[in-house]
């Protein structure tokens, strides 16, 4: 037990001090933060609720999170989001905010054993009236057992459970547990998010300072780096900042530019702006790699949209497109394929989403080419837009309605199923059209097996080709 988890020894005003914040054994991030090392994304956490950047959809007057920090909610809550967005941060205000006892465990690290001591404790504490907030980080990492241990003291309030997980409660928490508490989900940070974060950081009296005590500059290239090589990550725009900024301090620097971040977080400072001339001509080469079948150039591209940030449902459809386009009926797994990616990145986000995209783009550049049904459809609507549409034919107009058949709608239609092979020989085009030849099929994978029963059906419909 320590006097105060972030040596703040400093009450609110008109609350008392903050209790004593416990990390048991089983350990976790906001403990033993105080030390002459201290990174600048946790120096740089915020203190209040009002100083945490993005979530405001959670932070506004009476939310739950507001309550739950001021000290006048009981609730137990699952924050759900991708890493650096904020879950560890509301639990920090928390600790900080309310004079409620503060214990901190990780599931990576924790048994059993663990919860169980802090329990028994919790039990005990709240006979003198100190009620205990519980932070599980990675929540998920815990087992069925694990959980179930949690469930009494949630079910009965013997302590407030706030959970952090990166994976979806519905699959990685017991359903009891779920039930009893709060579900959040915490969105992803914005550019203006994470800038604000950048400019706290070169303000700040906590933030970057050479060993002179002198602020760095940032230019704009560098920054536009950062922010795209952070994937909207907070901890990660603060590392590589703190980085870049040792990395000009080491030359006798104090402004950091675009060469120095790319050098200093040994990562390419991609040049990718999403709105100019290199977003399309990347997705170009990507598109044009992927239908001239090089699958090392379609997953260079790739990569690049990845690590310049690209928004990956923009990749998806993309995909889905050329998979009807460019590749059709020579394999038609490759929509099935492509639709099942963009189905995958929208459920599980990014960086996990970067494999279903990659196993699309290898499917897809290697399969079998062919745009027939493409550009047989173009040819249809050709016609149809220069006015050669012309009469359904009267034995194919409907005839479920009264003095339909007087009208010869639908007499002498031959029905397909009662012909032999399934096939009907009769007119279906119109008059103007009856010659009209739209599809010739290639001979491209699958499609090879259409061309040899299209021409047995054009044989079955009197039809010659061309």
């Amino acid at each position: 037990m320590t006097e105060d988890l972030f040596g703040n020894s400093d009450p609110a005003p008109g609350r008392s001090a903050t209790r004593a914040a416990v990390t048991p054994p089983g350990g976790g991030s906001l403990s033993g933060v105080e030390h002459s090392a201290t990174p600048l994304a946790v120096r740089l956490r915020p203190r209040t609720v009002d100083e945490i950047v993005g979530q405001q959809h959670l932070l506004g007057p009476g939310s739950p999170l507001r309550r739950l920090a001021s000290g006048t909610g009981a609730m137990s809550v699952f924050l759900w989001g991708p890493p650096g967005v904020g879950k560890t941060t509301i639990a920090s205000v928390v600790s900080r905010a309310t004079d409620r006892k503060f214990v901190e465990i990780s599931a990576v690290t924790a048994g059993v054993k663990d919860v169980r001591a802090v329990l028994d404790t919790a039990r005990k504490d709240l006979n003198e009236d100190v009620h205990t907030v519980l932070f599980v980080d990675e929540v998920h990492r815990f087992s069925k057992a694990q959980q179930d241990v949690l469930l009494p003291a949630v079910e009965n309030r013997l302590v407030t459970l706030i959970a952090a997980t990166t994976e979806n409660p519905s699959f990685s928490v017991i359903s009891p547990l779920l039930s009893r508490s709060l579900l959040l989900t915490l969105r992803p940070l914005t550019d203006d998010d994470l800038g604000a974060l950048i400019d706290l950081a070169l303000t700040d009296e906590r933030g970057l300072r050479t060993a002179d005590g002198e602020t760095f500059g940032l230019d704009d290239a560098a920054r536009a780096d950062l922010l795209r090589l952070s994937g909207g990550d907070a901890r990660r725009v603060l590392t590589y900042l703190e980085e870049s900024a040792a990395g000009a301090e080491a030359l006798g620097e104090t402004m950091i530019t675009t060469e120095v971040v790319a050098q200093s977080v040994d990562r390419a400072a991609v040049r990718y702006d999403r709105d100019g001339d290199q977003h399309y001509d990347v997705i170009s080469a990507f598109i044009k790699s992927v239908r001239g079948s090089d699958v090392n150039a379609s997953l260079h591209y790739l990569a690049r949209m990845i690590a310049a940030g690209e928004d990956p449902r923009f990749i998806a459809r993309r995909l889905i497109i050329l998979a009807s386009e460019d590749i059709g009926l020579a394999d038609p797994s490759a929509l099935s394929l492509a639709v099942a990616a963009a189905d995958a990145v929208a459920f599980i986000g990014m960086p996990e989403g970067r494999i279903p995209l990659a196993e699309a783009t290898v499917h897809l550049a290697l399969a079998p080419k062919s745009n027939t049904s493409y550009k047989a459809l173009d040819a249809a609507l050709a016609d149809v837009r220069s006015g050669r549409i012309g009469l359904v034919p009267p034995h194919l107009r409907d005839s479920h309605y009264p003095g339909a058949s007087g009208l010869g709608h639908g007499n002498s239609y031959l029905y397909a199923h009662d012909q032999p092979h399934g096939i009907a020989a009769q007119q279906y085009l119109p008059d103007e059209l009856v010659d009209a030849d739209y599809y010739t099929p290639t001979t491209h994978g699958a499609e090879s097996v259409l061309a040899q029963r299209f021409a047995r059906i054009q044989d079955l419909l009197g039809r010659t080709k061309k």
